[in-house]
């Protein structure tokens, strides 16, 4: 015993005494600290040595065993290793000796003279944190954290831990992050989800051991209180980012305990925490210590006092979100923006706030004079006029995104882009049932040269008389997106293509039902030279537009056809083209394409070595292609990912990589997709 630790008679063992009610017991983790000092009664020394077992007329002597010892003394022989490679090799003999070691803390770690080791001596055993490490569902358990806690102290230290869910009979708890705490003292980034076993005990642990702690997410931990949160204040002043969901226990009190004690905290996000009032929000926003440059409220009992800090207090706040607050109204959106402390303030994002009024909008363009980016989601008080005097104050907006904003009509759009400033680049409307299309006669100004991205989803009133109007008034775009809009066809796109002058990048046309090939011929002929992403899915093409992007689209590497009526033909014509360089192909839902175009699909990667990339292929087995590709897809290496679209009536569409299902098991799981 001796030879193993270096251990002579005069040397000291760790202070300590017996920690468990029965010296054998050893089913739970235990550590033994620097400060434990148990007083030791005279008892009569035990002799170790080899058990006698009687069997019957013979004596039967087993060779001895350091499974006898008990666990101080294992955990004495543990700490006294010369370096982290021979720890971690102990703690894969059994779960027994994984428990022990992953308990030794650093400062309990001895040299071989009996002192504790010093940084230099003992470089292994903390390094700079840059491995990372994910647990989820079943493999989530205390024993796989302690695993992860003796294998990463020698392999440069553990800098980043998630852990979502638990296994439902052994899962996570105190323990494992006690294990954590001991062997991972450089832990900076630490989420949590869905861990109803996790309590304030695991996370005071955490608090105790990992200092150096900058990021903590706790996801639906319903556990944990404000216990936790005190510790987390105390013991992590470098914690510079939090967020709390879910997490019904915690309230005013450990917020205000983060406030004080958290000086570098930049940014919060708080969702869904019915004990979080105005006490705990105005506490992180008016503290003297407070420099957050990021707040994100989601369904919270707050008023419109918080607001009203948020507006005085948020001096440094650059990024802001509300959602779902049902007792903000709209003096709180008003004395916000007459606070006049957001002036740092560049991106806003408000989602189903019924405070969202013309007056309160207006009042926020007046006090954030460097807005660049706002989104409006689900702002049934919001109007054209309130839109208009936005767009009339904040002269520094970049991206406006409106999404479910009914109120809003074609007046309000056009209105806005008339009186928006020179710097608006990105305009964004998603499913806006107010849109109708009417022909608006646009008075002779300026058009609005600035805006290069414009993106209509859903809306089912946007038709070929406001496209137009956009394709006239915005001449610089280069990427659009027209998904859903069932009202425009060719009459209404055909001026936009023309009217574009820098040359279109990214088009997306999917479930654009009316677009014909006239409008892809056009597309490629004027703006191939340019165009790199184009998604026509859903459209009524067919080979005469594969043809066009063949000659004419030399840049593009990312097409989309699906449900498109081309056939093997158009198919062989993209893979004649010497110019295309395609990366990514999708022909799902194409039912004219079949097995014949296997070569052609083949050729597609067969581009130059200089411009060679993997192909990344998109199929429907309703082709028919499904008997050919287990055979065939080999024979192409250059093409990098085949998926397959298993289509189930019941759930839609399903998309699956082919390399992930062996050639005998795809019948089977066939069978049961359908």
């Amino acid at each position: 015993m001796s030879k193993i630790v270096s251990f002579s008679g005069t040397d000291n063992f760790f202070p300590g005494g017996s920690i468990y009610p029965n010296p054998k017991e050893s089913s739970v983790f235990f550590s033994l600290g620097h400060h434990v000092d148990v007083y030791f009664p005279h008892q009569k020394r035990s002799r170790i040595s080899a058990p006698i077992v009687f069997s019957g007329e013979r004596f039967e002597q087993k060779k001895p065993s350091i499974e006898i010892l008990p666990d101080e003394c294992l955990f004495e022989i543990f700490r006294r290793l010369p370096g982290g490679q021979e720890r971690s090799s102990c703690a894969c003999v059994s779960k027994r000796w994984l428990t022990l070691v992953s308990n030794i803390r650093r400062d309990e770690i001895n040299d071989n003279k009996g002192g504790v080791v010093s940084e230099v001596e003992d470089e292994d055993v903390e390094g700079d944190g840059y491995l990372s490490r994910s647990l989820e569902g079943k493999k989530a358990t205390d024993v796989r954290l302690a695993a992860i806690a003796v294998g990463t102290s020698s392999r440069g230290g553990l800098g980043k831990l998630f852990i979502r869910g638990s296994n439902s009979t052994r899962g996570v708890t105190s323990l494992g992050l006690k294990a954590i705490s001991c062997g991972c003292p450089s832990l900076r980034i630490l989420s949590l989800w869905n861990l109803s076993s996790v309590g304030d005990e695991g996370l005071c642990e955490i608090a105790d051991g990992c200092h150096q702690l900058e990021k903590l997410d706790l996801f639906h931990c319903p556990a944990i209180t404000d216990k936790s949160l005190l510790a987390l204040a105390k013991g992590c002043p470098t914690l510079k980012d939090l967020t709390i969901e879910g997490c019904a226990n915690v309230g005013n009190e450990g917020l205000q305990a983060i406030a004080r004690s958290c000086p570098n905290l930049k940014s919060i996000s708080i969702k869904n925490c019915p004990l979080v009032g105005d006490q705990g929000i105005a506490s992180m926003l008016s503290s003297a210590l407070c420099t957050l440059t990021k707040v994100k409220l989601q369904a919270l009992n707050i008023t419109d006092v918080s607001l009203a800090v948020i507006g005085h207090y948020g001096k440094q706040v650059t990024d802001l979100s509300l959602t779902t607050l049902p007792n903000v109204s709209e003096k709180g959106f008003w004395v916000m923006g007459n606070g006049h402390g957001l002036q740092k303030l560049k991106s806003f994002a408000v989602t189903s706030c019924r405070g969202v009024t013309d007056l309160g909008l207006e009042a926020v363009a007046k006090g954030c004079p460097n807005l660049q980016q706002l989104r409006l989601h689900r702002c049934a008080f919001l109007s054209d006029n309130g839109l208009v005097s936005f767009a009339k104050t904040a002269s520094s907006l970049e991206s406006l995104q409106l999404e479910e904003c009914h109120r809003i009509t074609q007046f309000g759009l056009f209105g806005s882009l008339l009186n928006f400033g020179a710097k608006l680049k990105a305009l964004s409307l998603v499913n806006c049932l107010g849109i109708k299309d009417l022909s608006l006669g646009l008075p002779p100004v300026s058009p609005c040269k600035s805006l290069r991205t414009l993106s209509i989803h859903n809306c089912p009133g946007f038709g070929d008389s406001s496209l137009v109007a956009l394709g006239k008034l915005c001449p610089q775009l280069q990427h659009v997106e027209l998904s859903g809009l069932h009202g425009i066809t060719d009459v209404g796109f055909l001026p936009l293509l023309e009217n574009c002058e820098s040359g279109l990048v990214k088009v997306n046309l999917s479930g654009c039902v009316n677009l014909s090939d006239k409008v892809v011929c056009v597309l490629a002929d004027l703006h191939g030279w340019t165009l790199e992403m184009l998604n026509l899915d859903g459209c009524k093409i067919s080979d005469a537009s594969l043809v066009a992007i063949a000659e004419n689209c030399q840049l593009l590497n990312d097409l989309d056809v699906s449900k498109c009526a081309i056939t093997d033909s158009g198919v062989a014509a993209l893979a004649r083209s010497n110019q295309i360089n395609l990366q990514i192909l999708s022909v799902s839902g194409c039912s004219k394409v079949s097995n014949k175009s296997l070569p052609s699909l083949g050729k597609l990667g067969q581009a130059p070595p200089s411009l060679r990339a993997l192909l990344t292929i998109y199929l429907s087995t309703k082709q028919g292609l499904i008997n050919q590709v287990a055979y065939e897809y080999p024979l192409y290496p250059f093409i990098g990912d085949l998926f397959l679209d298993f289509e189930n009536p019941n759930n839609g569409s399903r998309f699956f990589n082919w390399p992930d299902f062996p050639e005998n098991k795809v019948a089977g799981f066939w069978i049961l997709v359908l």
